[in-house]
């Protein structure tokens, strides 16, 4: 078998993209413990992962592969028909990380069990699902609409890219390889020419095929991508665009349906493009991202404004009370834009992926990593009920995160996106290195010159302030490049050495760069008033507070006693002040609401003599709920 020579990252394209971005290798990168994201690295390395393990162990599901090798897994089987997945993803996680501390031998060997456990539970013809196919069980392939057979084999195949990547060609690249021959035997050309209800396969298949330089997979995908949309899953309850089955992909204007189904199904398309050089089908996506983050994307980043097939919405429908923004879905839209940006170089999509980092994946899990939110609503007008710590939670609406779920795709989604940060945040060109994402830590890149060797300090986003000193870099200089977010300004910029500055309205460029020289730039992080487009009903009157990339909550448990979040409205005439290094304080007014007061209409705004000034606090979002159950609120109504 032949393996491509390719970064130790989970998206390495092949071919020559408009801009040919290659991400940083995570063996060639390292970031800070004591970073903000170097700190969440440690915490998913030491707790998460292993948090994880124990309760897929606890709840039956790696036991359910015992069970299929030694032939009694219908009387054995536990949990939902996709928890292969978790565990798959799970794998995955522990070897992005065996790629970050490849001298771990307790988690090398906590890894290969898994691998070893997976391995015997597959059939001669390579097969591999512990909830179809055998005697007592339903048949391979009879629910492709809810069954996520394919969807499994995804995460099977993503594990073994990275397992691959980091350690070289062993057990799970050749039980990943006989799955994807016989997905592609069985849903080819002259096969099944029906598709999963849930997208996943068309990423994985396409980035199996550029570890393998082997078309076929890449192939397989595009047929996946070409087939959606055309009517084959039936509807349900849920209908056809629940599934990305009403239209084809070519044919659709913005993402809609399930919303976790509907990005893993763009970020695969985005592979294909770039693999079969298909601009007309690349430009289609770039339009999809653009409708949706124009009116489907909540100010966090989050996707999927309904509950209700944890889907989006409509246009412009983003009710804060009513989110969904589902973790995943915050996983599934950093897979979109990074692919995008990779295409095209954009530096959109690292705005988004910015934002949604810093306000979704970083809002799950706990600051111990031991529970974790598995949607992330706007505004919790009550606190909810205590969560049970020994009992899989059904993601209730609550302000309290949850060790496990009975649907556990999130935390182990978490731990993968996290183990591999570092590649996230450069990339290089032939004669350019770009810096799209903050964070301290040291990384080498390859230019046409030769290696560049550099390190970031900050303390992002705390501090505006990110200072990059070159360590090597070719005689004749290179070119680095920092993303300028779309929030920041024209940001300050200083160099020590013989580089030269340009400020464009997307980056600030440093020309001539050479070893020993340091670049500096200062984004402007004073805190401020953020407000909705006039056609998002829900927010008509409310403002929003951001500080950098990160948005800022009210929690009921910062309030005056007596008061209640929907008491409050803000005074957007005071200024805001940084009071700490996460708080902010800003002005208001409260009001209580009279029980006695009957009917809550009335011909006219009731006057303000009953409202109160009010000091508030408001923390960031990602930090809402770890002091206890509590009400909270990021789009606050302006005093009339």
């Amino acid at each position: 078998m032949t393996l491509t020579t390719s970064p130790t990252t989970p998206i390495a394209p092949t071919l020559p993209t408009e801009t040919e971005r290659t991400p940083a290798s995570l063996d060639r990168s390292a970031l800070n413990p004591s970073g903000y994201w170097g700190h969440w690295q440690n915490v998913n390395s030491t707790v998460m992962i292993e948090h994880s393990r124990s309760w897929m162990e606890r709840l039956g599901w790696v036991d359910n592969f015992r069970a299929a090798a030694d032939g009694t897994l219908p009387e054995r089987r536990r949990g939902r028909e996709f928890t292969d997945s978790d565990v798959y993803k799970l794998i995955e996680a522990m070897s992005w990380e065996l790629g970050r501390k490849p001298a771990d031998a307790r988690l090398r060997a906590e890894r290969d069990d898994l691998v070893r456990v997976v391995a015997a539970a597959q059939e001669p013809d390579g097969y591999l699902n512990t909830m179809f196919g055998r005697a007592g069980q339903s048949p391979r392939y009879s629910d492709l609409e809810w069954g996520h057979e394919l969807y499994d084999y995804g995460h099977l195949l993503q594990a073994a890219v990275a397992a691959t990547r980091v350690d070289g060609p062993g057990l799970l690249l050749d039980v990943a390889r006989a799955a994807a021959d016989h997905i592609v035997t069985t849903f080819g050309d002259a096969g099944d020419q029906r598709y999963c209800g849930h997208p996943n396969i068309e990423p994985a298949l396409v980035e199996f095929g550029r570890l393998t330089e082997d078309e076929k997979y890449v192939r397989q995908a595009e047929r996946f991508v070409e087939r959606r949309g055309s009517g084959r899953l039936s509807g349900g309850e849920m209908g056809q665009e629940y599934f990305q089955d009403l239209t084809p992909v070519r044919e659709t204007l913005a993402l809609h349906g399930h919303a976790v189904r509907a990005l893993y199904l763009a970020a695969g398309a985005v592979d294909v493009a770039v693999e079969q050089g298909d601009h007309e089908l690349l430009r289609t996506l770039e339009r999809q991202w653009e409708h949706t983050v124009r009116r489907r994307t909540h100010v966090t980043g989050g996707m999927g404004s309904r509950h209700t097939g944890e889907a989006f919405g409509d246009d412009w429908e983003l009710s804060p009370d009513r989110a969904y923004c589902e973790t995943c879905a915050g996983v599934g839209s950093i897979m979109f834009s990074w692919r995008l940006y990779l295409a095209t170089g954009d530096q959109r999509y690292n705005d988004l992926i910015e934002r949604t980092l810093f306000n979704i994946i970083a809002t799950s899990p706990a600051p111990d990593g031991h529970s974790f939110f598995y949607s992330n609503p706007l505004q919790q007008r009550v606190e909810g009920e205590p969560i049970d710590i020994d009992t899989p939670s059904v993601r209730s609406a609550t302000s309290e995160r949850a060790p496990w779920f009975d649907v556990s795709c999130c935390p182990p989604n978490v731990s993968r996106t996290l183990a591999v940060l570092s590649t996230y945040a450069v990339t290089s060109s032939a004669s350019e290195v770009q810096i799209v994402q903050y964070a301290s830590g040291t990384w080498t890149v390859d230019v046409d010159g030769g290696p560049v060797t550099f390190r970031v300090e900050t303390d992002y986003p705390r501090s505006g302030t990110v200072t990059v000193v070159v360590e090597d870099a070719p005689a004749a200089g290179v070119t680095i490049s920092v993303r300028v977010p779309s929030w920041a300004g024209t940001p300050l910029v200083h160099v020590e050495g013989s580089a030269v500055a340009i400020t464009a309205e997307r980056s600030t460029e440093f020309n001539g760069v050479v070893s020993g020289d340091t670049l500096q730039v200062t984004f402007d992080m004073r805190p401020r008033f953020i407000g909705p487009a006039p056609q998002v009903d829900a927010l008509r009157g409310c403002l929003a507070v951001e500080q950098g990339p990160r948005v800022f909550a009210l929690e009921g448990i910062d309030l005056p006693a007596g008061y209640d979040i929907a008491d409050i409205e803000i005074d957007p005439a005071a200024d805001l002040a940084t009071v700490g290094p996460d708080l902010i304080e800003a002005r208001g007014w409260a009001r209580s609401d009279d029980p006695a007061a009957g009917w809550p209409y009335a011909t006219q705004e009731p006057a303000h003599d009953d409202a109160v000034p009010v000091r508030l606090l408001l923390r960031p979002y990602a930090h809402w709920g770890e002091r206890g159950r509590t009400t909270m609120r990021v789009w606050l109504p302006v005093i009339a």
